[in-house]
């Protein structure tokens, strides 16, 4: 049952650790990178505590990118220059990563691919077990997890590593160009995303922390 949080900036760390303090009928766990984490990325909206960084206006649905902690900055690169190309993007910050959030899946339902985003091991991480729910919930969209190899990596600086592991805006753009036709076939969700409502009736509302009584 541990619950584990990713924030992406120094305001949800500190938003994060509030509710890890208060949660009470679980064991919580926060990662964050030891550098600096840079500036507050903010939400456009929450959905039942996921926060929606960016969804593309007059577009259909096509990819949602779930950025993992501080991928949220790769993320919305991507995705501001993939709207240029007319290819629809909804970007979504999970903020708890584990165990993964029902409404991540309803996203996930209605997009044509899904890519996850980690500065950790793709193997046996967070988008693996993304990958594991939405094959429960037999989810048609594709699922591409982009993370660190499980290999030995040389010393360098955090950027470094991600630069070689192609956790920048350029290589998550070109693996989307790839997969997005072979997800063609997966029939475009025909509500927006703004009809989505939290906590409605297609899926069960994932409960808040609990807070002890003084």
């Amino acid at each position: 049952g541990l619950r584990l949080a990713a924030p992406r900036d120094p305001a949800r760390l500190r938003e994060l650790l509030g509710e890890a303090v208060d949660t009470a009928d679980a064991p919580t766990a926060i990662r964050f990178p030891k550098g600096s984490t840079g500036p507050d990325v903010d939400a456009v909206t929450r959905m039942d505590g996921l926060d929606i960084l960016h969804r593309s206006r007059r577009l259909p649905l096509q990819v949602l990118l779930v950025a993992t902690g501080v991928m949220a900055g790769p993320a919305l690169q991507a995705a501001q220059r993939l709207d240029r190309d007319g290819v629809g993007v909804t970007v979504v910050d999970p903020r708890w990563v584990l165990p993964v959030h029902p409404t991540l899946i309803h996203l996930a339902a209605r997009h044509r691919l899904v890519i996850t985003l980690e500065d950790a091991t793709s193997a046996g991480g967070i988008g693996t077990a993304v990958t594991q729910a939405c094959t429960d919930a037999e989810v048609s969209a594709p699922v591409r997890n982009l993370g660190l190899p499980r290999a030995f990596i040389p010393a360098g600086s955090r950027q470094q590593l991600l630069d070689q592991a192609g956790l920048t805006s350029d290589p998550i753009i070109d693996v989307v160009r790839k997969a997005l036709p072979v997800a063609a076939g997966h029939r475009t969700a025909s509500l927006g995303l703004a009809a989505i409502e939290p906590g409605g009736p297609s899926r069960p509302a994932f409960p808040s922390p609990r807070r002890e009584a003084p």
